[in-house]
């Protein structure tokens, strides 16, 4: 049968619905009663909602490019809830690629996979994966994940923490109840898991399609086979997907309470070693940042000089005003040890630019006029240097 011919077939289904539907009166009717409908509605609202305030100060959007990139921010943050929220059960949990090459989000990573399931605190779980080479793997319980706002981190354990074998594999027991052998603790509120995976590679980690990660997850208990979807329930993943957009797509125009952020342009704050991280939903336990936005005019540059501390993986990345990397694929727009030419006492200097000045730590803009840069140092040991910042003409 050709393609055509099985679509035509399935249009004809409709007809099933006019056989079983009494009348046109009643689904009028059905369709005003139904949740699925009300919330699909509440769906379209809430997109609506965020492109009206777009236009508003508290956005702070000056062009026709930051209109277009909110909008795909937007998209690409409907993307993931459709893809994790929609169709979520934690009686029946499963791993969804948290960001890749053409969905990115909340600060994503070259260097860095990321994996994301919905579980809550009624159940318990075995995660089982492979290390598959990485530098260093984790696993994050967020509390509250697809509210506004996000309650924070409930509990994380890293690969320091539990045993692989000599292949690397693992298995890791998500419960309330302390469990002998590797065991990340279920609080109350728990809503989702998070994984991590960082390669300090000279080929970002993100290039290499052809890498797999092992990685899954399942309930402990034996559960029954998962239902039809009823209308309540269809409705119930579509507020799922509502919220977590709500909680996510905000402006970018905060962060003055956040220690490790700078709201002066290209001066980067002092990574601050200390637990705020545990107050952000989707933040790395063990991760020490630093983030600044940088403007820069047609002919000039950032110079950025520092030290690697020792730590498990250290970076820099360059994002749009969305927290969404650049061009990754195709431009050198962010730096690891890995990548970065430095002295043996880990010093480097880096040069933030829209052309290639001819230096070896070059980081592309995509010749964008302004910009994030974030730096992250997971488990650095000692103080971190200060990075010290320069702008200067290329000409």
């Amino acid at each position: 049968m050709e393609r055509r011919e099985l679509i035509k077939g399935a249009a004809l289904s409709g007809m099933l619905g006019s056989l079983i539907t009494p009348s046109a009166l009643a689904a009028v009717n059905a369709q005003e009663t139904s949740l699925s409908n009300a919330a699909m509605a509440e769906l379209q609202r809430t997109l609506d909602d965020i492109e009206a305030a777009f236009a508003t100060p508290a956005w702070n959007l000056q062009t026709p490019q930051d209109h277009a990139e909110a909008s795909r921010a937007l998209l690409h943050i409907l993307m993931h809830a459709l893809q994790c929220w929609l169709e979520a059960d934690p009686a029946r949990p499963f791993f969804v690629s948290f960001i890749d090459q053409h969905k990115k989000m909340l600060g994503d990573n070259p260097d860095a996979r990321y994996f994301s399931a919905v579980i809550d605190d009624q159940h318990s779980y075995r995660i089982r994966g492979n290390l598959a080479g990485a530098d260093y793997t984790s696993f994050t319980v967020e509390l509250g994940a697809s509210t506004e706002g996000g309650q924070g981190i409930g509990a994380a354990i890293n690969d320091s923490e539990f045993q692989a074998d000599a292949d690397g594999n693992y298995e890791i027991i998500v419960s309330a109840q302390r469990q002998q052998g590797n065991w990340l603790p279920l609080p109350k509120g728990a809503s989702s898991i998070t994984s991590r995976h960082y390669y300090e590679r000279k080929v970002s980690i993100n290039r290499e399609r052809m890498h797999h990660i092992p990685i899954d997850i399942e309930n402990l208990s034996l559960v029954p086979p998962r239902p039809a979807p009823s209308d309540a329930d269809i409705a119930a993943g579509l507020r799922r997907v509502t919220q977590f957009v709500r909680g996510n797509m905000i402006p970018m125009t905060g962060g003055g309470d956040i220690p490790w952020v700078s709201r002066v342009p290209n001066q980067l704050p002092t990574p601050v070693q200390d637990d705020s991280n545990t107050a952000i939903t989707y933040a790395a336990k063990d991760n020490v940042y630093s983030m600044a936005p940088f403007v820069l005019g047609p002919k000039q540059a950032l110079i950025i000089r520092g030290r690697f501390p020792k730590c498990r993986f250290a970076n820099v990345v360059l994002f749009n005003r969305f927290l969404q990397t650049l061009n990754y694929e195709e431009r050198q727009i962010s730096l690891n040890r890995a990548q970065t030419e430095q002295d043996d006492q880990g010093n480097f200097e880096m040069v933030i630019a829209h052309r290639d000045p001819g230096h070896p730590n070059w980081i592309d803009t995509e010749g964008r006029p302004y910009g994030m840069m974030f730096w992250r140092f997971q488990l650095p040991e000692g103080e971190i240097a200060p990075l010290k910042t320069l702008v200067v003409d290329l000409d």
